[in-house]
């Protein structure tokens, strides 16, 4: 069989866990995107702060930064990761009805952190669907993607 170009697969065709033991350590960051849209009621809930189960976008930055530093626990393959700073912004959109979630994740190590920004900010947007259910099943998270990424041998990538 031939070497296959996803590198999570050996030769054979196997799951495996990235070898990192020769790449260098370096500063690595990432940062990620993506909105939840909502009833504009929804989101009048979460802006006056009065949704039933407290402070929406303080709980979210919490699970986001938590999700983010869990993300080896969540996704098989990925490595544990020595995380140095996690930040999380949202942004309300009153005209199109929806919160944006920004995460920028950086490490000193031997491997990227692409996929804690991804998760931070998947699991905050989940967090405050979570918050809001009650008021709005109907929520859909959207555009969750890679921003851009810096360090390590592939160096600099910056999506469109």
């Amino acid at each position: 069989m031939s070497t296959s170009p996803l590198s999570h697969f050996d030769r054979h065709g196997q799951a495996q866990m990235v070898d990192v033991t020769t790449k260098a350590e370096t500063h690595r960051h990432a940062t990620a995107s993506g909105a939840i849209s909502m009833r504009p009621e929804t989101l009048a809930l979460v802006v006056a702060g009065s949704a039933s189960k407290g402070d929406v976008l303080a709980v979210a930055r919490i699970a986001a930064i938590q999700g983010a530093k869990r993300t080896s626990d969540l996704i098989p393959l990925c490595h544990p990761i020595a995380l140095t700073r996690i930040t999380v912004e949202f942004e309300i959109d009153c005209a199109a009805s929806s919160i944006a979630c920004k995460a920028r994740v950086e490490s000193f190590g031997r491997t990227g952190v692409e996929m804690e920004a991804l998760s931070a900010v998947s699991i905050g947007l989940l967090t405050i669907y979570d918050m809001c259910k009650a008021a709005d099943r109907g929520m859909r998270l959207e555009g969750v993607r890679l921003l851009e990424k810096d360090g390590g041998r592939s160096g600099r990538w910056q999506g469109d």
